[in-house]
């Protein structure tokens, strides 16, 4: 069954209604650019209270190499997301402090954004329109992909499902489009979820 990862979690409310709905994966922001970034001390007050069988996910953008350890190796987070330019010499030299999943992000645009994912030594890629802008891109594009990943871009209730059907993801993220005015909604949330398990 495909996956699910909400992110851009930012208050205790957000974590309660996501330990109700148990999702696979949450995500933390941050990127001090994004609009749902979260300070260290916050991301481990929210952990304190996530559900440990909830793995939560780091999302960095062109972070130093050792910051994204610490958080890997201090268990605040259990995955890392690469939202930036990071190369494979940097999950490469990341890899070096842990040995922790990686989640590396590409933009698709093209054929050639699709083959950059591909070979990404990256334990997960992720497959995203653009930069939390909520746009789905052209999935027809990645039809013929051949390695798990998570969709992201542009999902909410109303098309995840259709997603889950045409494509087959190893898991869909959502942020944006489970939000009313930037903040998470406990009802998108618990219909986006019951859209992805079929129920």
């Amino acid at each position: 069954m495909t996956k699910i990862k909400l992110c851009g979690l930012s208050r205790e409310e957000d974590i309660k209604a996501a330990n109700i709905l148990m999702p696979d994966f949450i995500g933390f922001v941050f990127a001090e650019k994004s609009k749902r970034f979260i300070s260290r001390d916050k991301a481990v007050n929210l952990k304190k209270i996530l559900d440990p069988k909830i793995l939560s996910t780091g999302v960095f953008v062109d972070e130093k190499i050792e910051i994204v350890a610490e958080y890997l190796e201090n268990n605040l987070i259990d995955l890392a997301q690469l939202h930036g330019n990071e190369d494979e010499i940097y999950i490469k030299n990341l890899r070096k402090f842990t040995d922790k999943p990686i989640i590396k992000a590409f933009k698709i645009k093209n054929e050639k954004n699709l083959l950059e994912a591909e070979k990404s030594t990256a334990d997960y890629v992720l497959l995203d329109a653009g930069a939390g802008d909520g746009k789905i891109f052209d999935w027809s594009l990645i039809k013929n992909f051949n390695r798990p990943y998570f969709l992201a871009g542009g999902l909410n209730p109303e098309n995840v499902a259709e997603a889950v059907k045409k494509l087959n993801p190893f898991a869909v993220d959502v942020s944006s489009g489970i939000e009313v005015n930037l903040i998470k909604d406990p009802e998108k949330m618990k219909k986006f979820v019951k859209k992805v398990r079929g129920s």
